[in-house]
Protein backbone atom coordinates (compact mmCIF):
# COMPACT_ATOMS: atom_id res chain seq x y z
CA UNK A 1 0.00 0.00 0.00
CA UNK A 2 2.69 2.21 0.97
CA UNK A 3 4.87 1.21 -2.26
CA UNK A 4 1.77 2.19 -4.69
CA UNK A 5 1.23 5.75 -3.12
CA UNK A 6 4.97 6.81 -3.35
CA UNK A 7 4.59 5.97 -7.21
CA UNK A 8 1.19 7.82 -7.64
CA UNK A 9 2.84 11.12 -6.14
CA UNK A 10 6.06 10.59 -8.13
CA UNK A 11 3.67 10.49 -11.23
CA UNK A 12 1.85 13.57 -10.01
CA UNK A 13 4.85 15.13 -9.22
CA UNK A 14 6.29 14.38 -12.92
CA UNK A 15 3.46 16.06 -14.48
CA UNK A 16 3.51 19.26 -12.91
CA UNK A 17 7.03 19.81 -13.84
CA UNK A 18 6.52 18.56 -17.62
CA UNK A 19 3.51 20.92 -17.52
CA UNK A 20 5.51 23.75 -16.47
CA UNK A 21 8.35 23.22 -19.26
CA UNK A 22 8.63 26.36 -21.95
CA UNK A 23 8.90 25.29 -25.51
CA UNK A 24 10.22 27.59 -27.86
CA UNK A 25 7.95 28.81 -30.65
CA UNK A 26 9.22 27.53 -33.87
CA UNK A 27 8.61 29.10 -37.39
CA UNK A 28 7.86 27.42 -40.65
CA UNK A 29 8.22 28.68 -43.75
CA UNK A 30 4.22 27.06 -44.73
CA UNK A 31 1.13 27.32 -43.60
CA UNK A 32 -2.35 25.77 -43.22
CA UNK A 33 -4.29 25.84 -46.70
CA UNK A 34 -7.93 27.04 -45.96
CA UNK A 35 -11.00 25.22 -47.61
CA UNK A 36 -12.49 22.01 -47.83
CA UNK A 37 -9.48 20.59 -49.36
CA UNK A 38 -6.88 21.46 -46.27
CA UNK A 39 -3.03 20.55 -46.36
CA UNK A 40 -0.34 22.41 -46.38
CA UNK A 41 1.11 25.52 -48.31
CA UNK A 42 4.62 26.06 -49.47
CA UNK A 43 5.83 29.28 -50.67
CA UNK A 44 6.45 29.54 -54.51
CA UNK A 45 10.27 30.37 -54.53
CA UNK A 46 11.12 27.39 -53.31
CA UNK A 47 10.97 23.64 -54.01
CA UNK A 48 11.74 22.35 -50.50
CA UNK A 49 10.51 23.68 -47.44
CA UNK A 50 14.08 24.33 -46.28
CA UNK A 51 15.41 25.97 -49.14
CA UNK A 52 13.93 29.52 -47.96
CA UNK A 53 15.11 29.35 -44.52
CA UNK A 54 17.70 32.16 -43.22
CA UNK A 55 20.12 30.26 -41.52
CA UNK A 56 22.57 33.12 -41.39
CA UNK A 57 21.15 36.37 -39.19
CA UNK A 58 22.14 39.85 -41.26
CA UNK A 59 22.38 37.94 -44.12
CA UNK A 60 19.58 38.37 -47.28
CA UNK A 61 17.90 36.39 -48.68
CA UNK A 62 19.07 34.70 -52.29
CA UNK A 63 22.48 35.85 -51.32
CA UNK A 64 25.49 33.97 -50.43
CA UNK A 65 26.77 34.17 -46.99
CA UNK A 66 30.64 33.18 -48.15
CA UNK A 67 29.93 36.12 -50.43
CA UNK A 68 31.77 40.00 -49.36
CA UNK A 69 28.59 42.83 -48.79
CA UNK A 70 29.27 45.21 -51.49
CA UNK A 71 27.94 47.84 -49.04
CA UNK A 72 30.69 47.33 -46.02
CA UNK A 73 34.06 48.89 -47.02
CA UNK A 74 36.89 46.86 -45.37
CA UNK A 75 40.63 47.41 -45.08
CA UNK A 76 42.54 46.42 -48.21
CA UNK A 77 45.20 42.95 -47.18
CA UNK A 78 48.21 41.65 -48.44
CA UNK A 79 46.58 39.33 -51.00
CA UNK A 80 44.58 42.23 -52.43
CA UNK A 81 47.85 44.45 -52.80
CA UNK A 82 49.34 41.41 -54.63
CA UNK A 83 46.24 40.82 -56.83
CA UNK A 84 46.61 44.81 -57.90
CA UNK A 85 49.95 44.35 -58.25
CA UNK A 86 49.81 41.39 -60.75
CA UNK A 87 46.97 43.14 -62.62
CA UNK A 88 49.40 46.77 -62.97
CA UNK A 89 52.04 44.45 -64.71
CA UNK A 90 50.88 43.16 -68.12
CA UNK A 91 51.72 39.27 -68.09
CA UNK A 92 52.84 38.90 -64.54
CA UNK A 93 49.78 37.07 -63.48
CA UNK A 94 49.84 34.83 -66.96
CA UNK A 95 53.50 34.06 -65.53
CA UNK A 96 52.98 33.28 -62.05
CA UNK A 97 49.88 30.94 -63.18
CA UNK A 98 52.53 29.27 -65.74
CA UNK A 99 54.96 29.11 -63.06
CA UNK A 100 52.53 27.17 -60.60
CA UNK A 101 51.08 24.61 -63.48
CA UNK A 102 54.62 23.73 -64.34
CA UNK A 103 55.61 22.54 -60.76
CA UNK A 104 52.62 20.49 -60.15
CA UNK A 105 53.47 18.52 -63.31
CA UNK A 106 57.08 18.45 -61.86
CA UNK A 107 55.64 17.15 -58.66
CA UNK A 108 53.49 14.71 -60.28
CA UNK A 109 56.07 13.51 -62.74
CA UNK A 110 59.01 13.28 -59.95
CA UNK A 111 58.68 9.66 -59.56
CA UNK A 112 62.56 9.16 -58.67
CA UNK A 113 64.38 9.28 -55.84
CA UNK A 114 66.29 12.50 -54.80
CA UNK A 115 70.05 10.68 -55.82
CA UNK A 116 68.55 9.51 -59.17
CA UNK A 117 67.13 13.39 -59.51
CA UNK A 118 70.99 14.71 -58.25
CA UNK A 119 72.58 12.57 -60.92
CA UNK A 120 70.48 13.69 -63.79
CA UNK A 121 71.64 17.13 -63.12
CA UNK A 122 75.18 15.92 -62.83
CA UNK A 123 74.42 14.34 -66.08
CA UNK A 124 73.15 17.09 -67.84
CA UNK A 125 76.74 19.03 -67.13
CA UNK A 126 79.08 19.21 -69.70
CA UNK A 127 83.11 19.42 -68.79
CA UNK A 128 84.65 21.72 -71.52
CA UNK A 129 87.51 22.77 -71.11
CA UNK A 130 88.20 25.85 -73.29
CA UNK A 131 91.78 27.20 -75.20
CA UNK A 132 91.37 30.78 -76.54
CA UNK A 133 94.26 30.67 -78.76
CA UNK A 134 93.61 28.96 -81.76
CA UNK A 135 97.08 28.05 -82.70
CA UNK A 136 97.33 26.48 -79.41
CA UNK A 137 94.04 24.71 -80.12
CA UNK A 138 94.98 23.00 -83.21
CA UNK A 139 98.23 21.70 -81.59
CA UNK A 140 96.85 20.04 -78.47
CA UNK A 141 93.61 18.53 -80.95
CA UNK A 142 96.75 17.15 -83.22
CA UNK A 143 97.87 15.39 -80.30
CA UNK A 144 95.48 13.89 -79.01
CA UNK A 145 93.98 12.94 -82.56
CA UNK A 146 97.84 11.35 -83.17
CA UNK A 147 97.84 9.65 -79.80
CA UNK A 148 94.67 7.98 -80.04
CA UNK A 149 94.19 7.07 -83.42
CA UNK A 150 98.02 5.28 -83.16
CA UNK A 151 97.04 3.46 -80.00
CA UNK A 152 94.05 1.82 -81.69
CA UNK A 153 95.94 0.74 -84.41
CA UNK A 154 99.13 -0.01 -82.49
CA UNK A 155 99.04 -3.97 -83.27
CA UNK A 156 98.64 -3.56 -87.65
CA UNK A 157 101.30 -1.14 -86.93
CA UNK A 158 103.93 -4.08 -85.47
CA UNK A 159 102.60 -6.06 -88.15
CA UNK A 160 103.14 -3.88 -91.18
CA UNK A 161 106.77 -2.88 -90.03
CA UNK A 162 107.73 -6.90 -89.57
CA UNK A 163 106.20 -7.36 -93.29
CA UNK A 164 107.67 -4.98 -94.89
CA UNK A 165 111.24 -5.29 -93.04
CA UNK A 166 110.82 -9.35 -93.76
CA UNK A 167 112.87 -10.17 -90.09
CA UNK A 168 110.91 -13.07 -88.83
CA UNK A 169 110.57 -14.65 -93.21
CA UNK A 170 107.07 -14.85 -92.85
CA UNK A 171 104.81 -13.28 -95.76
CA UNK A 172 101.02 -13.25 -94.24
CA UNK A 173 99.21 -11.46 -91.74
CA UNK A 174 98.39 -14.16 -89.79
CA UNK A 175 101.55 -15.67 -90.13
CA UNK A 176 103.43 -12.81 -88.32
CA UNK A 177 100.35 -12.32 -85.58
CA UNK A 178 100.77 -15.96 -85.00
CA UNK A 179 104.59 -15.57 -84.74
CA UNK A 180 104.27 -12.88 -82.58
CA UNK A 181 102.12 -14.33 -80.12
CA UNK A 182 104.43 -17.87 -79.90
CA UNK A 183 107.31 -15.50 -79.12
CA UNK A 184 106.57 -12.59 -77.40
CA UNK A 185 102.96 -12.54 -76.51
CA UNK A 186 100.13 -10.08 -77.18
CA UNK A 187 102.64 -7.07 -75.48
CA UNK A 188 104.75 -8.02 -78.12
CA UNK A 189 101.99 -6.14 -80.45
CA UNK A 190 102.06 -2.96 -78.60
CA UNK A 191 106.48 -2.88 -79.07
CA UNK A 192 107.28 0.20 -79.57
CA UNK A 193 103.72 1.95 -78.95
CA UNK A 194 104.95 4.48 -76.61
CA UNK A 195 107.76 5.74 -78.87
CA UNK A 196 105.40 5.26 -81.34
CA UNK A 197 102.94 7.87 -79.57
CA UNK A 198 105.51 10.26 -78.73
CA UNK A 199 106.51 10.60 -82.29
CA UNK A 200 103.31 10.90 -83.90
CA UNK A 201 101.22 12.97 -81.00
CA UNK A 202 103.69 16.14 -82.13
CA UNK A 203 104.00 14.86 -85.52
CA UNK A 204 100.29 15.01 -85.77
CA UNK A 205 100.05 18.60 -84.11
CA UNK A 206 102.80 19.69 -86.09
CA UNK A 207 100.90 18.78 -89.41
CA UNK A 208 97.15 19.93 -88.53
CA UNK A 209 98.45 23.10 -87.34
CA UNK A 210 100.82 23.58 -90.33
CA UNK A 211 98.17 22.49 -92.45
CA UNK A 212 95.22 24.65 -90.98
CA UNK A 213 97.89 28.18 -90.96
CA UNK A 214 98.84 27.23 -94.77
CA UNK A 215 95.16 26.28 -95.85
CA UNK A 216 93.85 29.61 -94.24
CA UNK A 217 96.63 32.00 -95.37
CA UNK A 218 96.31 30.31 -99.13
CA UNK A 219 92.86 30.08 -99.29
CA UNK A 220 91.37 33.62 -101.54
CA UNK A 221 89.16 35.42 -99.35
CA UNK A 222 85.58 36.39 -101.04
CA UNK A 223 85.92 37.11 -104.94
CA UNK A 224 89.70 36.92 -104.71
CA UNK A 225 91.58 35.24 -107.59
CA UNK A 226 93.11 32.21 -106.68
CA UNK A 227 96.64 32.48 -104.50
CA UNK A 228 98.54 29.43 -106.60
CA UNK A 229 97.79 27.79 -110.08
CA UNK A 230 97.74 24.26 -107.50
CA UNK A 231 94.80 23.56 -105.46
CA UNK A 232 95.06 24.29 -102.07
CA UNK A 233 95.01 21.38 -100.25
CA UNK A 234 97.93 19.59 -102.12
CA UNK A 235 100.37 22.78 -101.52
CA UNK A 236 99.50 23.03 -97.95
CA UNK A 237 99.25 19.14 -97.25
CA UNK A 238 102.96 18.78 -98.82
CA UNK A 239 104.04 21.84 -96.50
CA UNK A 240 102.45 19.88 -93.14
CA UNK A 241 103.89 16.90 -94.07
CA UNK A 242 107.30 18.59 -94.36
CA UNK A 243 107.18 20.35 -91.04
CA UNK A 244 105.99 17.02 -89.27
CA UNK A 245 108.70 14.98 -90.93
CA UNK A 246 111.46 17.31 -90.21
CA UNK A 247 110.97 17.77 -86.58
CA UNK A 248 110.01 13.66 -85.75
CA UNK A 249 112.43 11.64 -87.77
CA UNK A 250 114.38 10.74 -85.14
CA UNK A 251 111.64 9.08 -83.10
CA UNK A 252 110.41 7.14 -86.22
CA UNK A 253 113.77 5.72 -86.55
CA UNK A 254 114.12 4.89 -83.25
CA UNK A 255 110.95 3.36 -82.76
CA UNK A 256 111.63 1.01 -86.25
CA UNK A 257 115.24 0.20 -84.48
CA UNK A 258 113.29 -0.79 -81.12
CA UNK A 259 110.76 -2.55 -82.89
CA UNK A 260 113.02 -4.88 -85.34
CA UNK A 261 116.01 -5.33 -82.49
CA UNK A 262 114.30 -5.91 -80.05
CA UNK A 263 117.37 -7.61 -78.67
CA UNK A 264 119.77 -4.74 -79.48
CA UNK A 265 118.40 -2.30 -77.34
CA UNK A 266 116.32 -2.13 -73.80
CA UNK A 267 114.38 0.57 -74.55
CA UNK A 268 113.81 4.27 -76.30
CA UNK A 269 116.27 5.57 -74.00
CA UNK A 270 119.11 3.12 -74.72
CA UNK A 271 118.77 3.03 -78.75
CA UNK A 272 119.01 6.80 -78.95
CA UNK A 273 122.19 6.62 -76.46
CA UNK A 274 123.81 3.88 -78.80
CA UNK A 275 122.81 5.36 -81.93
CA UNK A 276 124.90 8.48 -81.01
CA UNK A 277 127.21 6.41 -79.40
CA UNK A 278 128.06 4.24 -82.14
CA UNK A 279 126.86 5.79 -84.93
CA UNK A 280 127.01 9.81 -84.52
CA UNK A 281 124.53 11.96 -84.35
CA UNK A 282 123.80 11.93 -88.45
CA UNK A 283 122.31 8.25 -88.17
CA UNK A 284 119.40 10.13 -86.51
CA UNK A 285 118.36 11.40 -89.81
CA UNK A 286 119.29 8.48 -91.93
CA UNK A 287 116.64 8.04 -94.65
CA UNK A 288 115.34 11.67 -94.53
CA UNK A 289 115.50 12.25 -97.78
CA UNK A 290 113.32 9.12 -99.10
CA UNK A 291 111.47 9.91 -96.06
CA UNK A 292 110.35 13.26 -97.35
CA UNK A 293 109.81 12.17 -100.39
CA UNK A 294 107.27 9.47 -99.20
CA UNK A 295 105.64 11.09 -96.64
CA UNK A 296 105.22 14.59 -98.23
CA UNK A 297 103.30 13.12 -101.09
CA UNK A 298 101.07 10.89 -98.97
CA UNK A 299 100.37 14.08 -97.02
CA UNK A 300 99.75 15.80 -99.86
CA UNK A 301 97.46 12.86 -101.12
CA UNK A 302 95.63 12.14 -97.71
CA UNK A 303 94.71 16.35 -97.13
CA UNK A 304 93.84 16.73 -100.59
CA UNK A 305 91.38 13.33 -100.70
CA UNK A 306 89.96 14.50 -97.73
CA UNK A 307 88.78 17.96 -98.44
CA UNK A 308 87.81 16.60 -101.97
CA UNK A 309 85.31 13.70 -100.58
CA UNK A 310 84.18 16.16 -98.02
CA UNK A 311 82.67 18.50 -100.85
CA UNK A 312 81.15 15.89 -102.55
CA UNK A 313 79.70 14.81 -99.41
CA UNK A 314 78.36 18.08 -98.88
CA UNK A 315 76.78 18.13 -102.64
CA UNK A 316 75.41 14.88 -102.58
CA UNK A 317 73.90 15.43 -99.43
CA UNK A 318 72.53 19.19 -99.72
CA UNK A 319 74.57 20.77 -97.61
CA UNK A 320 75.94 24.37 -97.70
CA UNK A 321 79.65 24.34 -98.40
CA UNK A 322 81.73 24.32 -95.50
CA UNK A 323 78.91 23.24 -93.50
CA UNK A 324 80.01 20.25 -90.82
CA UNK A 325 79.63 17.08 -92.08
CA UNK A 326 79.26 15.14 -88.77
CA UNK A 327 81.52 12.64 -87.34
CA UNK A 328 80.27 8.88 -88.60
CA UNK A 329 80.89 11.15 -92.20
CA UNK A 330 84.35 12.43 -91.25
CA UNK A 331 85.41 8.96 -89.89
CA UNK A 332 84.71 7.62 -93.43
CA UNK A 333 86.15 10.19 -94.98
CA UNK A 334 89.29 10.78 -93.61
CA UNK A 335 89.19 6.48 -93.56
CA UNK A 336 88.55 6.60 -97.88
CA UNK A 337 91.63 9.56 -97.66
CA UNK A 338 93.81 7.33 -96.08
CA UNK A 339 93.31 4.20 -98.09
CA UNK A 340 94.12 6.88 -101.18
CA UNK A 341 96.75 8.49 -100.42
CA UNK A 342 98.46 5.18 -99.07
CA UNK A 343 98.37 3.23 -102.40
CA UNK A 344 99.24 6.23 -104.36
CA UNK A 345 102.48 6.37 -102.65
CA UNK A 346 103.17 2.95 -100.52
CA UNK A 347 106.79 2.19 -103.18
CA UNK A 348 108.46 5.47 -101.42
CA UNK A 349 107.73 4.19 -97.97
CA UNK A 350 108.84 0.87 -98.33
CA UNK A 351 112.30 2.24 -99.80
CA UNK A 352 111.99 4.71 -96.72
CA UNK A 353 112.01 1.82 -93.91
CA UNK A 354 114.67 -0.19 -95.95
CA UNK A 355 116.96 2.44 -95.87
CA UNK A 356 115.57 2.85 -92.02
CA UNK A 357 117.22 -0.38 -91.14
CA UNK A 358 120.66 0.04 -92.57
CA UNK A 359 123.05 -2.56 -92.49
CA UNK A 360 121.46 -4.59 -89.57
CA UNK A 361 121.65 -8.39 -89.87
CA UNK A 362 124.01 -7.97 -92.69
CA UNK A 363 121.47 -5.96 -95.32
CA UNK A 364 122.28 -4.38 -98.29
CA UNK A 365 122.88 -0.37 -97.37
CA UNK A 366 121.01 1.52 -100.26
CA UNK A 367 122.36 5.14 -101.18
CA UNK A 368 119.24 6.49 -101.92
CA UNK A 369 115.87 5.96 -102.32
CA UNK A 370 116.26 5.44 -106.26
CA UNK A 371 118.81 2.82 -105.53
CA UNK A 372 116.64 1.22 -103.54
CA UNK A 373 113.82 1.15 -105.82
CA UNK A 374 116.02 0.00 -108.26
CA UNK A 375 117.48 -2.69 -106.12
CA UNK A 376 113.84 -4.17 -104.52
CA UNK A 377 112.31 -4.96 -108.46
CA UNK A 378 115.44 -6.24 -109.11
CA UNK A 379 115.39 -8.63 -106.34
CA UNK A 380 111.61 -9.35 -105.71
CA UNK A 381 109.82 -7.38 -108.54
CA UNK A 382 107.37 -5.15 -108.33
CA UNK A 383 105.70 -6.76 -105.73
CA UNK A 384 108.43 -6.17 -103.49
CA UNK A 385 107.37 -2.77 -104.00
CA UNK A 386 104.06 -2.98 -102.41
CA UNK A 387 104.75 -6.09 -99.30
CA UNK A 388 102.57 -5.09 -97.00
CA UNK A 389 100.21 -2.78 -98.70
CA UNK A 390 96.93 -4.58 -97.27
CA UNK A 391 97.95 -4.24 -93.64
CA UNK A 392 99.81 -1.03 -94.62
CA UNK A 393 95.86 -0.25 -95.48
CA UNK A 394 94.09 -1.83 -92.72
CA UNK A 395 95.98 0.08 -90.49
CA UNK A 396 95.80 3.36 -92.23
CA UNK A 397 92.27 3.27 -93.01
CA UNK A 398 90.86 3.60 -89.15
CA UNK A 399 94.38 5.91 -88.05
CA UNK A 400 93.40 8.20 -90.78
CA UNK A 401 89.57 8.25 -89.64
CA UNK A 402 90.38 8.45 -86.21
CA UNK A 403 92.65 10.97 -86.74
CA UNK A 404 90.33 13.30 -88.41
CA UNK A 405 86.95 12.74 -86.28
CA UNK A 406 89.55 13.10 -83.20
CA UNK A 407 90.78 16.31 -84.77
CA UNK A 408 87.58 17.99 -85.63
CA UNK A 409 85.92 16.78 -82.15
CA UNK A 410 88.74 18.01 -80.30
CA UNK A 411 88.63 21.37 -81.99
CA UNK A 412 84.71 21.53 -81.21
CA UNK A 413 85.21 20.52 -77.62
CA UNK A 414 88.32 23.00 -77.00
CA UNK A 415 86.48 26.20 -79.05
CA UNK A 416 85.38 28.54 -76.22
CA UNK A 417 83.27 30.07 -79.10
CA UNK A 418 79.92 28.71 -80.72
CA UNK A 419 82.16 28.39 -84.13
CA UNK A 420 85.13 26.49 -84.99
CA UNK A 421 87.54 28.40 -87.11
Amino acid sequence: MAATMAVTTMVTRSKESWSSLQVPAVAFPWKPRGGKTGGLEFPRRAMFASVGLNVCPGVPAGRDPREPDPKVVRAADNCDIARQLGAAVPGQQAAWEAEEEAAKRRKQKGGGSKKQQQLGDLSLRKVRVKIANPHLRRLVSGAIAGAVSRTFVAPLETIRTHLMVGSIGVDSMAGVFQWIMQNEGWTGLFRGNAVNVLRVAPSKAIEHFTYDTAKKFLTPKGDEPPKIPIPTPLVAGALAGFASTLCTYPMELIKTRVTIEKDVYDNVAHAFVKILRDEGPSELYRGLTPSLIGVVPYAACNFYAYETLKRLYRRATGRRPGADVGPVATLLIGSAAGAIASSATFPLEVARKQMQVGAVGGRQVYQNVLHAIYCILKKEGAGGLYRGLGPSCIKLMPAAGIAFMCYEACKKILDDKKKVE
